[in-house]
């Protein structure tokens, strides 16, 4: 597909991917707004906070993390999978149970397993039985609009948990960090728009580098759950295959698996490195230096590079750029970047509980 027709990517985009993604930034603001309004108790004695989900909503679980790494006074821990784990129990362990639907089988699992451990609990979902089992049980429960894919709801996902943290009093108050993320992520959309021609827009440009090509993306620290992000977005609009490497980790092992075999890699693959000033010195360090050394294997490389000047807008202009370029990777795939009908198919085949 040609990236600059509009009329044919409305046509293969049949129920507006695109929009979703221009409206990441204001989606982002109207989260945290309705986090720091909607009724929350007064906790205190708080040890641990646990948020358990999948997909995006554990995606949302994995940013926060990241981003209260370096100040939050109490773990923060994400948990993908049924059940909980042992240590999570008793009221100083509060578990945010986050589905988009509300009927996410996994976490369905984990909201009861959360109960029977005796643990505080607070639910985030646009509905499903999920809600419909926190207001059984006169459990805190926060409803977001969103109508559309899950995968489309990241500024719910962590926007929410963001307020929360800050109600809880684990970081400082984010207001003005949050409003400097949405004015960079605007200002950034003035390149990345889908009637700015290939030739202006760095992220068509970019898409056109990944076709035919296995993606690896690699991010270190707040960057590291924005790879996972690009990851997930290249899968799931795409229906690419990618995968993502954790820096300094992948120091300490793929880089050694560079080499073999030669005819697939070094003309099918494609390692994106993300980089931010706000990185730790030696970790902005060592993703030059990896990115160097696959580059010297004769293996294709490219920086993407976060925008703004606080973390957070790095974060999130970051994980903007990779939604419009894994959106251009679809339609020059001719792929359908709205249709998730792979995962819902996957979904059916499981059987019964």
């Amino acid at each position: 597909m040609n990236l600059d027709d509009l009329t044919d990517l409305q046509a293969l985009d049949s129920r507006g991917m695109l929009a979703h993604i221009e409206s990441l930034p204001d989606q982002l603001a109207a989260a945290y707004a309705l986090g720091m309004s909607l009724p929350l108790p007064e906790w205190t004695g708080l040890r641990h906070l646990l948020i358990a989900g999948m997909g995006t909503s554990a995606l949302g679980g994995d940013l926060l993390t990241a981003y209260l790494q370096p100040s939050a006074p109490v773990p923060v821990t994400v948990h993908r999978d049924y059940g909980m784990p042992f240590w999570a129990r008793g009221a100083d362990t509060l578990v945010v149970v986050s589905s988009h639907s509300g009927n996410t089988e996994e976490t369905l699992d984990a909201f009861e397993t959360a109960r029977v451990h005796g643990c505080r609990i607070l639910v985030l979902t646009t509905g499903g039985e999920l809600a419909r089992r926190a207001a059984a049980h006169d459990l805190p429960l926060w409803i977001f609009p969103h109508e559309g894919p899950a995968g489309a709801a990241l500024g719910y996902s962590f926007g929410l948990l963001l307020a929360l943290s800050e109600r809880l009093g684990l970081i400082p108050p984010q207001a003005e960090s949050v409003a400097g993320a949405v004015e960079a992520m605007k200002q950034s959309q003035e390149h990345l728009r889908a009637d700015v021609p290939v030739v202006n827009n760095p992220a068509k440009r970019e898409a056109g580098q990944l076709m035919g090509r296995w993606v690896t993306v690699m991010g270190a620290g707040l960057m590291a759950p924005v790879a996972t992000r690009i990851k997930m977005q290249i899968n799931l609009l795409a229906r690419a295959a990618a995968n993502v490497e954790i820096l300094p980790g992948a120091n300490h092992d793929a880089i050694a698996g560079l080499a073999l075999p030669t005819d697939v890699l070094m003309p099918h693959t494609m390692t994106l490195f993300l980089r931010a000033s706000s990185l730790h010195p030696r970790n902005l360090v060592r993703t030059e230096m990896t990115k160097m050394g696959v580059m010297m294997e004769g293996l294709n490389t490219d920086f993407l590079d976060a925008r703004g000047v606080t973390p957070l807008s790095q974060m999130w202009t970051a994980i903007l750029f990779g939604d419009y370029m894994a959106y251009y990777l679809a339609l020059a795939y001719d792929v359908d970047p709205s249709s998730g009908g792979v995962i819902e198919d996957f979904k059916q085949m499981l059987p019964p509980r």
